[in-house]
């Protein structure tokens, strides 16, 4: 019987005669997490009396400038975790309020008072 110049299916189907890689193929090693990045990367919104906020964590290992804190008007010093807060609904829009952002202390802001700043 004569040999076949068609190309034989692999065992996970058409992927592979298609010419595409099936889909559970390995790309190479995959990059390693970061998962300080992960944890600290995303802001939440808050609602408030006093507006709207966006509110970022920002963890030890990437908190690496002084900063005052409008809560208690002390430093927030490089490697403490705080918070990085916003205004959602500014004035100007909301490149304002992000460019106006403040680092505050995580107590300090969960126990401010609210009133207008």
């Amino acid at each position: 019987m004569p040999r076949s110049n068609r190309p034989r299916r692999a065992a996970s189907g058409r992927a592979a005669a298609s010419g595409k890689k099936a889909p559970g193929a390995k790309h190479g090693p995959a990059p390693e997490l970061d998962l300080e990045r992960a944890r600290s990367g995303f802001a939440r919104r808050e609602s408030a009396p006093d507006g709207e906020w966006m509110v970022r964590s920002m963890t030890a290992s990437r908190a690496e400038k002084t900063y005052i804190c409008p809560g208690c008007s002390t430093a927030v010093l490089p490697g403490i975790a705080h918070l990085v807060v916003w205004s959602e609904d500014h004035l100007f829009g909301a490149a304002a309020g992000l460019a106006e952002r403040r680092h505050w202390h995580t107590n300090c802001w969960t126990t401010r008072t609210y009133r207008y700043r």
